[in-house]
């Protein structure tokens, strides 16, 4: 009897019967609720771009130095000169009234010193965050690019205004004390202080437009401070006749000159009447801000 040969089972890879799948149902996560944040959702508004810019404005050292320095000359140099006004009318023996107008006019010079501290800080308070890249950060969260502008300008204005009116009165009452003087008529009061204030406000406003326009820091102090001194450089090398008409415009419109004039005649009839640079400054101020409004509008960043 002969028994037939059992089939060997395969061995190898492609001797194998194919796997047989077996179909399986896959599991169906539930369908959850979609998320609702319990914040409250509202549009941005203005208010949300002036505390934003408040927060960086007051959070930097620049805004620390610079207003520090901007008291510090203000006060420091005013009260000096009134201290060496003083001592030079006790040396010479001579009892000189001295007027209110005069007294205020002291104040000039550490005026003149701290604008530079307001040109620099106007500048940087836009120009940091093209350095740092922090404008992508600002510009994506408040899209609105006139909105950024206009907090800025706000939040600047407010700052520089209410410090330098604190300051600048300080030192009018610090010289009428030290003087012995007669306290100044309420036009020259207000002038001296808010007026040069409002000035220097103004004035930090068209810097940090200039800043706006050039993207660099030193770039843009450099063409401020050009702005504030090359006009007096330039009219004293003016010494041809055919050039007395520009000397004299340039004399009389510097920057230098119109604060001159906030003080009265203290130091002559140099610049234009003091209600008059005011509205020079904040034609130049806005002239330059809608140019910044549309190189921000227009220009990647």
């Amino acid at each position: 009897m002969t028994i037939p040969p059992t089939p060997s089972t395969p061995t190898t890879p492609y001797q194998q019967p194919p796997h047989q799948q077996v179909p399986h149902q896959q599991a169906v996560p539930p369908r959850q609720a979609p998320y609702a944040s319990p914040i409250p959702a509202r549009r941005a508004h203005l208010g949300d771009a002036l505390a934003s810019e408040w927060t960086k404005l007051r959070s930097v050292r620049a805004t620390l130095w610079s207003l520090g320095v901007l008291v510090l000359l203000i006060v420091g140099i005013g009260v000096a000169a009134a201290l060496i006004v003083v001592s030079a009318r006790d040396a010479s023996d001579v009892e000189a009234e001295v007027s209110g107008e005069s007294m205020l006019g002291l104040g000039f010079f550490g005026v003149l010193l701290g604008s530079l501290c307001v040109i620099t800080l106007g500048v940087l308070t836009i120009t940091s965050e093209y350095g740092t890249g922090m404008i992508r950060t600002t510009l994506t969260a408040c899209p609105s690019r006139a909105r950024v502008l206009a907090a800025k300008s706000l939040v600047f204005f407010a700052v520089v205004f209410t410090v330098t009116t604190v300051t600048t009165m300080i030192v009018a009452a610090l010289q009428t004390a030290i003087l012995d003087a007669n306290a100044p008529s309420a036009s020259e009061w207000i002038r001296g202080t808010v007026g040069v204030s409002f000035y220097l406000a103004m004035l930090g406003l068209f810097s940090m437009a200039v800043g706006a326009l050039v993207k660099h820091s030193a770039g843009a102090i450099t063409v401020m401070i050009g702005l504030v001194l090359l006009p007096l450089v330039l009219a004293v090398f003016m010494m041809a006749r055919s050039l007395r008409g520009v000397q004299e415009f340039l004399l009389m419109y510097s920057i230098p000159s119109q604060i001159v004039q906030l003080y009265g005649d203290a130091f002559g009839t140099v610049g234009p009447g003091g209600g008059t640079a005011l509205w020079i400054i904040t034609g130049m101020a806005a002239v330059a801000m809608v140019g910044a409004f549309f190189s921000l509008d227009q220009r990647d960043v």
